[in-house]
């Protein structure tokens, strides 16, 4: 298994770096485009590294990571829509660069950079705490409900976390178009959010109890 996972792994990182790099750099005609590279850098390099120390400590969160054939119909939706999302914000973002039309000035790329790696560390903290988290909505063999840590603030803080990364994304890219895009990432992960509480209170015990403990499900105070 662990030859099979670790090729899996790759192949599936290799694919991943060499599509979102034809996503960015074949709209804007250049390999000039920095802040296409810093993405791709900030993004890329913690991936691998969390890679490695998945495969080494927690070789079956990691199958789990990589498992990502939603069971679920509605889901397969929200996963579709996700990912057109992706490709017009990123595709845009290149041609945003290539043409000019709205640019963020570099202060603010940066800073935006800096959000992207402190949701990183979030969302790294989150997989510490909860060894159960595939990428699928799903009820697995003797799941227990998580109520330490994060999960003690809010009840999805892995969607918390990735949805700052992806809002983040195409700021790092300077480009305020493709923000306004990701923005329609909101409902769709509300839409998945609401889908996924639905499966874990029909089949996992104690989520009920769980919900009205965390009153918050993505935002404190908020949502």
């Amino acid at each position: 298994m662990g030859k099979q996972l670790l090729l899996s792994a790759l192949t599936k990182y290799f694919l991943g770096v060499i599509l979102l790099g034809a996503l960015l750099f074949i709209p804007t005609g250049s390999f000039s485009y920095w802040q296409g590279w810093l993405l791709m850098g900030i993004l890329f390099v913690p991936m691998f590294v969390a890679g490695l120390i998945l495969m080494a400590k927690n070789p079956d969160l990691l199958q789990k990571r990589l498992n990502a054939r939603e069971k679920e119909a509605e889901q397969k939706t929200v996963v579709a829509l996700s990912g057109l999302l992706f490709i017009a914000a990123f595709v845009i973002a290149g041609l945003n660069w290539r043409f000019g039309w709205w640019l963020l000035p570099d202060w603010a790329v940066w800073v935006a950079a800096g959000l992207f790696l402190a949701a990183y560390l979030l969302y790294a903290e989150v997989l510490r705490e909860n060894t159960y988290l595939s990428r699928t909505i799903e009820v697995q063999e003797n799941q227990k409900v998580i109520d330490t840590g994060l999960y003690g603030i809010v009840r999805h803080p892995m969607y918390m976390a990735t949805t700052i990364l992806f809002l983040a994304m195409p700021l790092v890219l300077a480009s305020p178009i493709s923000f306004i895009i990701m923005l329609g990432y909101i409902p769709v992960i509300a839409k998945r959010i609401r889908n996924e509480e639905s499966v874990l209170e029909k089949g996992l015990p104690g989520y009920k109890e769980y919900k009205q403990r965390v009153r918050y499900r993505l935002l404190p105070f908020i949502w």
